[in-house]
C-alpha cells in the first residue's frame, strides 16, 4: 500500500509517518519501480503501536525504547514496567504543575469583575505588573 493508504488505515497524517521514518521508529518501506513507498501489514501494526504510545503522551525516546523491547520478544519485560512507572511519575509532576497553574489563573480571574474598562481591569493590571508572581 502507498503512504496515503497507510495514513487512512492508521488515522495518521502523511507528514507524521515520514517524521516517524526519519526518527527511526518506523522502518523505511521498500520502494516500487516507480519509487513509491510500499507499506505492509508490519508498518500498519507498528504505526498503530506508536500512535497508541503517543496518545499516552509518551516521548519519542520512550516509544523507541518500547519498540526495541517489543522487537526482542524473548527478552525480559521488566524494563517495560519500569518505563511505565517512570512515565507515571512524570505525569504526576505535570498534574501538580497544572493544578498550580489552575490556582494561579483562578486567583488572577478574581481580580476583575468584567464590568470595568480595560484600563481598570485587574487582570490586565496584574499581568502587566513588575510584581507579578508566577509562583502563586
Amino acid at each position: 500500500m502507498k503512504i496515503g493508504e497507510l495514513a487512512r488505515r492508521t488515522d495518521c497524517r502523511v507528514e507524521t509517518i515520514r517524521f516517524y521514518e526519519m526518527a527511526g521508529i518506523l522502518p523505511p518501506p521498500p520502494r516500487s519501480t516507480g519509487n513509491y513507498r510500499l507499506y505492509g501489514k508490519m508498518h500498519v501494526e507498528r504505526l498503530l503501536f506508536i500512535r497508541r504510545c503517543r496518545s499516552l503522551d509518551m516521548t519519542l525516546e520512550e516509544v523507541r525504547r518500547l519498540l526495541q523491547i517489543r522487537d526482542t520478544p524473548l527478552d525480559d519485560c521488566s524494563a517495560v514496567s519500569a518505563l511505565l512507572d517512570d512515565h507515571i511519575r512524570q505525569v504526576d509532576v505535570r498534574i501538580a504543575e497544572l493544578e498550580q497553574l489552575r490556582d494561579q489563573l483562578h486567583s488572577l480571574s478574581l481580580r476583575c469583575s468584567g464590568t470595568r474598562t480595560a484600563e481598570q481591569c485587574g487582570i490586565l493590571q496584574q499581568l502587566g505588573s513588575t510584581e507579578f508572581n508566577t509562583d502563586g
